[in-house]
């Protein structure tokens, strides 16, 4: 297969059906290696989306400057997307990241500048507004509030997994800005009314249940605070794993299905095993590994 570009290799991402962790109930548990994007993780898709509708409609233009407050892979996506179409990136990411995703994005050529971890998600999206007001050549995707992020999971992640497995019983996806899943949820729920559509967050900081924002170790959810593109209309249920246990389980997945996955996508794995267990044989439940192992090297969980 040739490609003019690693753009046109953003999505279409493979299943892999767990084999030697499952649930007792007999149900099967599939997973979607959102890993295998160019930019290595899920954020590529929203990453091409807000830009590709932002040119469409004037907003981003030749010469901006994009500025992005992120966990890390939106970033690293932007930077990566940013660059081959010519624009000059930004991101803004706490502190408490890790030290993977501050290279990569540097290493597309991506300017870094980093927040206090204290102040979580928060911090970031306040330093990239005071930026936008002081340039009035930056553009922010702002993928906590921009609907081009969900929009693209409707239009190709959902597509995709009900082209694979078009009668699955439940959708399961850890929430950072939310985009994945009210977007896949909107697109299976129009499909199967019956379909269980399962949130993720963290335990320690379980706002999406209700509870408190607080710190945790769980990169790329659990941004302490709801999005404005979370539609709880779409969304079941809601499941809390610990850091604790993520980390845990990330090790465990590497050793036993050779899968080499970040920590969110340990914390939606984990937690749709649980949800299986609920279920009957043969029953199919779905869920995202947004990123792999490689960008967590450094916090030394997979030893």
């Amino acid at each position: 297969m040739i490609v003019n570009n690693l753009i046109e290799l953003i999505g279409h991402t493979p299943m892999v059906k767990l084999q030697k962790i499952t649930p007792k109930s007999g149900a099967e548990v599939y997973v979607k290696l959102e890993g295998m994007n160019p930019g290595g993780s899920v954020k590529d898709r929203a990453a091409l989306g807000m830009i590709e509708a932002a040119e469409k409609a004037g907003t981003l233009r030749p010469g901006m400057k994009i500025v992005e407050p992120s966990s890390g892979n939106t970033g690293i996506a932007l930077a990566l997307i940013g660059r081959l179409k010519g624009y000059d990136i930004t991101i803004i990411m706490p502190d408490s990241m890790s030290e993977e995703r501050r290279q990569l994005i540097t290493a597309y050529g991506a300017h870094l500048e980093l927040t206090p971890g204290s102040k979580g998600m928060q911090g970031t999206i306040d330093l990239a507004l005071s930026m936008q007001e002081r340039d009035a050549n930056v553009f922010i995707p702002y993928q906590f509030v921009n609907k081009h992020n969900p929009c693209k999971h409707y239009e190709t992640t959902a597509e995709e997994i009900l082209a694979d497995l078009p009668k699955i019983s439940a959708f399961v996806a850890g929430v950072g800005t939310g985009g994945t899943i009210t977007g896949v949820g909107k697109r299976l729920k129009e499909e199967n009314q019956e379909i269980q559509i399962i949130a993720v967050e963290p335990e320690e900081s379980d706002v999406l249940s209700g509870g408190t924002p607080g710190p945790h170790k769980i990169q790329g959810i659990g941004a302490g605070f709801i999005p404005e593109i979370y539609r709880a209309k779409y969304v079941d249920d809601v499941l809390t794993v610990t850091t604790e246990d993520a980390l845990a389980f990330a090790k465990r997945l590497v050793k036993t299905e050779g899968l080499f996955v970040g920590i969110s996508a340990a914390a939606n794995i984990l937690a749709t095993l649980r949800l299986a267990e609920s279920y009957q044989a043969g029953d199919q439940l779905v869920t995202i590994a947004p990123d792999g192992g490689e960008k967590y090297l450094s916090m030394g969980i997979y030893a």
